[in-house]
């Protein structure tokens, strides 16, 4: 592999919104940049951009064929990764497909499950053969655990190769005073505040204590009428979340649908142990087949079940301590990964 490459990744997703694709991206960039690398974003930011329908957090950049075309040419990447399949997703992989420019593509959401739960005319086998259409011309098709992997190619996907994901220890961590000044024991949940993220299974639980969301989206206002005893702290970052995550008790994981789940990574690089259902995501991160998953995570489909069962281990923890099991999950092997993959040869028809 070159000593020094030019990587350029465009994404729909980035900031300000706050969610486990942009802090990724941005982690991995200064991963590469630390390893003597030279990466470059194509964003929505200080493009013209305009509202997802349904979820207007969401900014879709039209109309920027002639600027992606330029910023590529000017740019002369070695590597170019397409993150998303958003507007800018597409407009880079036309770009690419056109002048012969090899890329690489990445399945961070279940685009399929998300559009079908907003729109439920639409059958998730359609979105299912646009998603392979999309992704089939890239060298490869990057996948964050083998559970996924495997799903994708049942779907007749091509060019898999596993991107796992990782935490930075310096930034997530415990923090002896950064206890929520709230009635324990305090339940956390982070992450985008919409429906597909399941999170009303949390919110109406008869638990003790309080519940706390970080986080925005197009459920929150409804979610927090109906349920004003929650806190809603809205989207937080850089050192408010960090303490956020170590002044809590337990993070309550109730997504279904995740593909990995990086937040269950910094809850535990913060102290926290984790809740959450048997599904993939956590069963590939914290299952019970995961060295140390027993000692820091409760799998059940009883949501309440492994709210309880993971607040006892946090009284009484085990052999492994979640910071522990966090710090084997580091940064430096998903961006050797990444490096790994963006530089294969695209596979024999």
């Amino acid at each position: 592999m070159a000593a020094h490459l030019k990587i350029l990744i465009v994404t729909d997703a980035w900031s300000p919104q706050v969610n486990g694709v942009v802090r990724t991206l941005e982690t991995l960039g200064k991963d590469l940049a630390a390893l003597g690398h030279t990466v470059r974003y194509i964003t929505p930011l200080g493009r013209r951009t305009f509202p997802l329908p349904t979820y207007p957090e969401i900014r879709l950049a039209l109309f920027q064929n002639r600027a992606l075309t330029r910023e590529i040419r000017e740019f002369a990447p070695d590597a170019v990764h397409i993150a998303t399949e958003g507007s800018l997703g597409l407009t880079a992989r036309r770009i690419c497909m056109k002048h012969g420019i090899a890329f690489t593509t990445a399945f961070h959401t279940r685009f399929a499950e998300y559009v079908h739960a907003r729109f439920r005319m639409v059958p998730e086998k359609v979105i299912w053969r646009w998603l392979r259409w999309f992704h089939h011309p890239a060298t490869a098709v990057m996948v964050a655990t083998e559970t996924l992997r495997r799903e994708l190619a049942e779907h007749e996907f091509q060019h898999l190769r596993i991107w796992s994901r990782g935490v930075d220890i310096e930034k997530f961590h415990p923090i002896a005073d950064a206890r929520l000044p709230y009635e324990g024991p305090v339940w956390l949940y982070v992450g985008r505040v919409a429906v597909e993220k399941n999170i009303e299974a949390f919110l109406a639980l008869d638990i003790p204590g309080t519940k706390v969301v970080v986080g925005d989206g197009p459920a929150k206002s409804d979610l927090s009428r109906k349920y004003p005893d929650v806190k809603f702290l809205g989207p937080l970052s850089g050192e408010p979340l960090t303490r956020a995550y170590a002044g809590s008790d337990v993070f309550v994981f109730p997504s279904r649908t995740d593909t990995f789940g990086l937040v269950t990574l910094e809850a535990l690089a913060c102290g926290l142990t984790v809740a959450a259902y048997p599904v993939e995501g956590p069963r590939d991160v914290v299952g019970p087949d995961v060295p140390g998953g027993p000692d820091v995570a409760v799998l059940d489909e009883d949501l309440r079940k492994a709210c309880l069962g993971a607040l006892e281990l946090a009284r009484h923890p085990r052999s492994t301590t979640p910071r522990v099991f966090a710090e084997s999950h580091s940064w430096r092997a998903c961006t050797l990964q990444f490096l790994r993959n963006i530089a294969v040869e695209p596979d024999p028809e």
